[in-house]
């Protein structure tokens, strides 16, 4: 007898064929997926925090489930970047955060995106993700580098791309929206030779 497939099925299968170059993840702990309409209560409850929105550029705050269903949406819809991933827990499927890659400023990069929920700040998990998804971006396409950026105060998140291998290379400001105004932000980049000599990741972490 056939499967009966539901709506929610099917909004997986959807999500999942427009992302044909963004395979499923794994690593030692984690697995890095589409987004789907399971996740919309852990991210907006996760999300919701000021201190997680006001160090990256583009999440509102307050951040409602109405916010993350769009997300979901768009992310299916292939509108925000063109690989963003729900960061879940391999033994347990629950979901963490995002990140993501888009195209960058030149043909030749693209750029890395990241947050966890602040429950899962400090276990390493951030940097477990980047790692993945480093990898896969440099191992499928024809880059030359990854760019990535993050808040001036953000230590934690200039930690995670330092124990990837990315180099300072200049500041600047940046639009955020959660608190309405500009920022500073630090530049890295991470070019291919440097990842080839640090691909193993052996002790980064």
């Amino acid at each position: 007898m056939p499967r009966q497939t539901g709506p929610q099925s099917l909004d997986r299968a959807s999500a999942e064929s427009r992302r044909s170059d963004c395979p499923i993840l794994l690593s030692s702990r984690l697995v890095l997926r589409a987004p789907h309409i399971d996740d919309v209560d852990a991210l907006a409850h996760l999300a919701n925090n000021a201190n997680v929105a006001t160090m990256v550029s583009r999440m509102p705050h307050p951040y409602t489930a109405a916010d993350a269903a769009a997300f979901v949406r768009r992310t299916a819809e292939g509108t925000i970047g063109k690989c963003v991933y729900a960061i879940t827990k391999a033994e347990t499927g629950a979901f963490l955060g995002c990140c993501g890659v888009e195209a960058g400023a030149d043909s030749a990069a693209v750029e890395l995106g990241y947050w966890l929920g602040e429950p899962h700040w400090n276990q390493g998990y951030a940097t477990e993700a980047a790692q993945t998804l480093i990898d896969m971006a440099f191992r499928t396409r024809d880059i030359e580098r990854i760019d990535a950026r993050c808040r001036v105060v953000n230590a934690a998140s200039r930690r995670v791309l330092q124990k990837c291998g990315f180099q300072l290379r200049g500041s600047g400001l940046v639009d955020c929206l959660a608190l309405g105004g500009m920022v500073p932000v630090e530049h890295f980049h991470l070019d291919r030779k440097t990842w080839i000599s640090l691909r193993s990741w052996g002790g980064r972490r």
